[in-house]
């Protein structure tokens, strides 16, 4: 098997991912899995693909995210590692569409309007 190219998106970040057979080595922008999410939390959302169809450990992952927060990024992983386990083999693609890993999540940052404090939230009225 060749290398597998995918990408995924969440917010305004983008994951460009290469998949191919090894010992599930991470490397994400150059450095290791642990030190690029510390936070515990984002490592079990961009293993959560891998722990679903079993295949923690079998594959070797090059990721290059750019763009939004460390959430945002931890969730186009998710979504390109999804990607990726279908294109290995389309038995998996079932139990990740259940799941809801392979759908792109379409909520973005709603922009500020004019004579707004923020979106939505107005200024402080004051009656007096």
């Amino acid at each position: 098997m060749d290398t597998i190219n995918t990408i995924g998106r969440r917010k305004t970040s983008v994951a460009r991912l290469y998949m191919q057979p090894g010992k599930g080595e991470f490397t994400v922008n150059g450095e290791s899995l642990d030190n690029y999410f510390q936070d515990d939390v984002l490592k079990i959302i961009v293993k959560q693909p891998l722990v679903l169809v079993q295949q923690d450990g079998n594959f070797d992952f090059k990721v290059n995210v750019d763009g939004g927060g460390l959430s945002g990024q931890a969730e186009a992983v998710r979504m390109a590692i999804a990607r990726a386990l279908c294109e290995a083999d389309i038995e998996h693609r079932g139990p990740l569409k259940k799941e809801g890993f392979l759908t792109r999540d379409p909520r973005m940052v709603e922009r500020k309007k004019y004579g707004k404090r923020k979106a939505r939230r107005s200024f402080q009225f004051s009656k007096r």
